[in-house]
């Protein structure tokens, strides 16, 4: 049985997702899998490629042929390298800066936050003044004497 490491499409039209699989060379495109070993989102800026190296060194190593698509990503990450033993080749693999994003989040929500104390302050005030005003237009009756 010839197996091959190719990519299995998913998402919807003009939004590619795909998942790095392990499959029977006879199967289709989106056919039954082996295994799942990644995820490759060329949507993200720069394109999300998390791929199981532990994995992918495994299934290069019995003898399963990557696709085009997934050689080139096995050469990103780093992990078609080590399987040939190449020393000093660095992986090419962006990844976004987790810090940065998650402050820029965390200021986000911040901001929101206090817009919206904002927003409640300034209805409080207006429901204070609407009440007064209320109590100043009703005209305050006198008690009526009974005879």
């Amino acid at each position: 049985m010839a197996v091959k490491i190719r990519l299995k499409r998913l998402g919807k039209k003009f939004a590619p997702f795909y998942r790095v699989v392990v499959v029977d060379s006879r199967k289709k495109r989106d056919g039954r899998v082996i295994e799942e070993i990644g995820v490759y989102d060329p949507m993200q800026e720069p394109s999300l490629i998390r791929i199981d190296s532990e994995r992918a060194q495994y299934w290069l190593g019995v003898g399963a042929q990557p696709s085009n698509a997934v050689f080139n990503l096995l050469k990103i990450t780093g992990d078609y390298h080590t399987f040939k033993g190449l020393k000093g080749v660095t992986p090419r693999l962006k990844v976004k800066d987790a810090e940065a994003e998650a402050a820029a989040k965390q200021a986000a929500v911040k901001a929101v936050a206090d817009d919206a104390e904002k927003r409640k302050a300034d209805a409080a005030v207006k429901q204070a003044e609407a009440q007064a005003a209320a109590a100043d237009e009703e005209p305050t009756e006198a008690p009526a004497e009974e005879a």
